[in-house]
């Protein structure tokens, strides 16, 4: 009896201690379904934040002349340095999935690309690809990282392109993946384009899905308040994200890259998905064929991703860019 009685008060503590912890996690439970709900943007914002963290990256911001570059940067200190850009549409968070394979061995740095994310955007300004290339140069001298290894994806690899063509001293190496800015074999997205829709100008969840069909091979399941969010940053940055579309897309800027590649002297490795339904995989050859002052080109094709590669098939897209760039 002596030693029930010593029991019973250890245990209706016990049992207060794990009450109330149920009341906690219940409470914190309600609470994050109280976020998604009402509040979904701090959801995505913090799930980035998060990631970002946890890839030992840090958030940045520099100003060169009239603009704000937002970045974020970490990885080994001493490693070369590696600029990645994202593409139409996009931030710097479209790299994190592949930038966590990339700082073991990279100073990495992610831009958000003027006019995008959180980096200056000024009405009226030029964004395409020429005035994009010039504001780059401005970035990388005002970080004084000295040769870089830059790669671009989509718009951001056509940026990069031209970069290293009009800057050959400045780029140690380059990496094109799924990029524009170079003649390929018209598909769904570019007769969208061409009838005057632009599938990324997004209204509802049925055009979210859409989109994510034509971005990805097997597209990711985004929670239905969280494709909220991206529908509702389309519509608030329609007009820009129109005009750049302009831009990119009229008769002198579409295969800006194509002509210029014969320019670039650095070693660039074209990193593609067999399944891209945005810039179809038929713009190797252009590559290919434009590279004739390139010291070694190398060809990555991945198969079971679509045209975001670097969320698709991110580990595949890092390993190629470390053994294109570090091994001799």
């Amino acid at each position: 009896m002596a030693q029930d009685s010593a029991r019973n008060p250890v245990l209706a503590r016990v049992a207060r201690r794990l009450r109330i912890l149920g009341i906690a996690i219940i409470a914190v439970a309600v609470a994050g379904l109280a976020v998604y709900l009402i509040a979904p943007r701090v959801v995505l914002d913090g799930a980035i934040a998060w990631q970002t963290w946890r890839d030992g990256l840090h958030q940045e911001t520099l100003n060169v002349g009239d603009t704000r570059w937002d970045y974020v940067a970490g990885g080994k200190k001493e490693g070369p340095p590696l600029v990645l850009l994202h593409g139409y549409g996009g931030s710097y968070a479209d790299w994190l999935l592949a930038a966590r394979d990339l700082t073991p061995n990279f100073h990495v740095i992610i831009p958000d690309l003027p006019g995008w994310g959180d980096s200056t955007r000024i009405a009226g300004a030029d964004y395409g690809y020429g005035a994009q290339v010039d504001r780059l140069h401005g970035f990388v001298d005002a970080l004084h990282l000295g040769q870089i290894a830059l790669a671009g994806h989509s718009m951001g690899g056509a940026i990069a392109g031209l970069y290293a063509a009009k800057y050959p001293r400045d780029v140690a190496a380059l990496a094109l993946v799924d990029s524009a800015g170079v003649r390929f074999k018209k598909n769904a997205f570019v007769r969208e384009l061409k009838a005057g829709t632009n599938p990324f100008d997004i209204d509802n969840r049925a055009e979210f899905r859409h989109l994510e069909s034509m971005l990805f091979a097997d597209p990711p399941s985004v929670p239905p308040r969280i494709q909220d969010v991206f529908i509702e940053r389309s519509q608030q940055n329609r007009a820009f994200r129109d005009k750049v579309m302009r831009e990119i897309t009229a008769p002198g800027s579409r295969y800006a890259l194509a002509p210029k590649l014969s320019d670039i002297t650095a070693p660039t490795l074209a990193i593609w998905c067999m399944q891209d339904r945005i810039i179809d995989p038929s713009a190797l050859d252009a590559i290919r064929k434009g590279l004739t002052h390139s010291p070694d080109i190398g060809v990555t094709e991945l198969h079971g991703c679509g045209h975001m590669s670097i969320m698709e098939k991110p580990h595949e897209v890092a390993n190629a860019i470390t053994h294109f760039v570090l091994l001799p």
